[in-house]
């Protein structure tokens, strides 16, 4: 048996040392496929990123301080005990010794942690401290975590206006495994956040759904992008270059794909950068008047759609898991308005596409979709109309899929065919109230959304707010248990906390005109305002949406 274990020992002795051979292997290849990431994670790195503040410089030191002062504690500890261990031990004589409690002691090992923790604390204090103090910024700029990507708005400071969205430019063949990986694999964007040298940059942090962290390891930065909250921070880069970080929540199914990249110049690097910005906005601003063709609509929508859809729907519109297909979908081939009042407020796992894009950004990935893979209904959507869907005002037409329906009943008459088409397909009232229905039902929907329109700067009730509050009176009338949703909307100018209050404070002015109409205060659900963005009327900031829940 002796002999048994002897050989099992030495057989488990070798096979861990294959293991350990073959991993050393393993990793050392994996390294070795990849280089350092510029400005980002370098091959083997086990310390902190080189800092690029003095905030990050100070985190440095204090991870370096506690470092060596768990190290000497651990030493100090564990070589008083196993010293006491090997020099008492019982085989050279030493009794253990018999006792209960020692005065001096419990006073020693009470005032030397204290000590120790105090020593700690602190330094630690300090940096905190001084990281919270976002004072004296030169340049502000809002940062808004969506899914799955930063929206960077210069608010305050030299660039003031630019915006623009950031997003995970690392080819889909390499994601896929089609391709081999680049040095910047998932940590490269097509829009890094620019900012200046030596400039105390504060940064604003919010989001459009679920819960972000905006980090950058160099900078000593990581704050928290959280729906309806507003948070900050800041950093001042003490040397030029390209810095990465990351989203440091989980977020979703393509949390790993939103990288952060921030690109720090010289100051007159940075206005020739600003100078032309501006002058790229103006040249490529878009005429949300203009009457574009289909060809200028299903090109730009294809880049909307390849930036913001179809990281869910897939490339080829075929969908994935929770996310539908486009490809011959009832929503791609049916009434339009359905459509548009779909990307406009969102559904389910999808998000309001509202603030993030504007009227020709809509209009344009909407035709798109509507005529790409499978769909060619031959639709335009202007962004005129896409304006007025957000007044209330949905587009009509668009029903291909009753369109289909009524041609399979050849022997009816044409109203007949069309009518028999929509009751198959289920088109929506809004359609039926535009073919001349008079019923109870499809009178309602079309009268919502409603919009109240605010004067600037006040919450209170205008005059010309009774018709859209009889609207949803009515709406109430024909369905009893129906609710409502009101929805504050502000832009970007001034103070982002003053406006959401003012939001907040139109949004209470109408729901008691609600209730003043007779509609329950159980029925009226009041939603976080909503930022406009884009093309829309300076007035779509001022109002207050009245909407029938989903």
């Amino acid at each position: 048996m002796e002999i048994l274990g002897k050989e099992a020992m030495k057989t488990i002795k070798r096979a861990l040392m294959g293991v350990l051979a073959f991993s050393g292997l393993f990793f050392a290849g994996a390294a070795m496929a990849v280089g350092d990431s510029p400005g980002g994670p370098a091959v083997n790195e086990i310390n902190l990123q080189p800092p690029a503040t003095k905030i990050a410089e100070e985190l440095y030191s204090l991870h370096t301080f506690m470092l060596i002062l768990c190290t000497v504690i651990f030493i100090g500890v564990f070589g008083v005990m196993f010293y006491s261990i090997f020099a008492h031990r019982k085989s050279k004589g030493h009794k253990a010794a018999n006792f209960h409690e020692s005065t001096t002691v419990e006073i020693i090992w009470t005032i030397v942690p204290f000590i120790i923790v105090v020593l700690m604390a602190l330094p630690a204090t300090k940096t905190v401290v001084a990281m919270k103090d976002t004072t004296n910024a030169d340049l502000t700029v809002k940062v808004t975590g969506y899914q799955w990507k930063w929206g960077y708005d210069y608010v305050k400071g030299p660039g003031e206006g630019i915006s623009f969205l950031s997003t995970l430019a690392t080819p889909r063949a390499e994601t896929d495994g089609r391709q081999p990986i680049s040095d910047t694999y998932l940590q490269e964007v097509d829009n890094p956040l620019v900012v200046p040298v030596d400039k105390k940059i504060r940064i604003i942090t919010t989001a459009n759904d679920v819960v972000h962290s905006w980090y950058v390891p160099a900078f000593g930065v990581k704050q928290d992008a959280i729906p309806g909250f507003v948070r900050d921070t800041w950093f001042k880069a003490d040397k030029t270059g390209t810095f990465r970080g990351f989203c440091t929540e989980l977020c979703g199914k393509e949390h790993a794909f939103m990288p952060v990249v921030v690109k720090v110049l010289s100051a007159e690097d940075y206005a020739a950068w600003v100078d032309g910005e501006k002058k790229k906005m103006a040249a490529g601003a878009d005429d949300p008047n203009k009457t574009y063709t289909l060809a200028e609509l299903t090109e730009r929508g294809s880049k909307v759609y390849a930036a913001n859809c179809a990281v869910c729907h897939q490339p080829n519109g075929k969908g994935a898991g929770a996310f539908p297909a486009l490809d011959g979908s009832k929503i791609a081939n049916g009434p339009i308005a359905e459509h548009v009042s779909l990307v406009l407020k969102g559904k389910n796992a999808m998000p309001s596409w509202a603030p993030t894009l504007s009227d020709v950004e809509i209009a344009s990935v909407i035709t798109y979709e509507r005529n790409s893979w499978g769909n060619h209904t031959g639709d335009i959507l202007q962004p005129k109309q896409v304006a007025d869907a957000r007044n209330g005002k949905l587009p009509e037409g668009g029903n291909h899929l009753a369109d289909a329906g009524a041609g399979a009943a050849a022997g009816a008459s044409g109203a007949a065919a069309a009518s028999g088409g929509e009751a198959a397909s289920g088109a929506a009232p809004a359609s039926a109230g535009a073919a001349g229905s008079d019923s109870s039902a499809s009178a309602p929907q079309a009268s919502l959304p409603a919009s109240v329109y605010f004067e600037t700067g006040k919450s209170a009730l205008p005059a010309d707010a009774k018709a859209a509050v009889d609207a949803a009176a009515a709406w109430a009338k024909a369905h009893p248990d129906a609710k409502f949703t009101l929805s504050g909307f502000t832009d970007r100018t001034g103070s982002a906390d003053a406006n959401a209050k003012l939001a907040k404070s139109r949004a209470q002015a109408v729901r008691d005109a609600l209730k003043a109409a007779g509609i329950a205060e159980d029925h009226i659900i009041l939603k976080k305002p909503e930022t406009i963005t884009g093309g829309a009327d300076a007035k779509e900031a001022r109002r207050v949406e009245i909407s029938a829940a989903a």
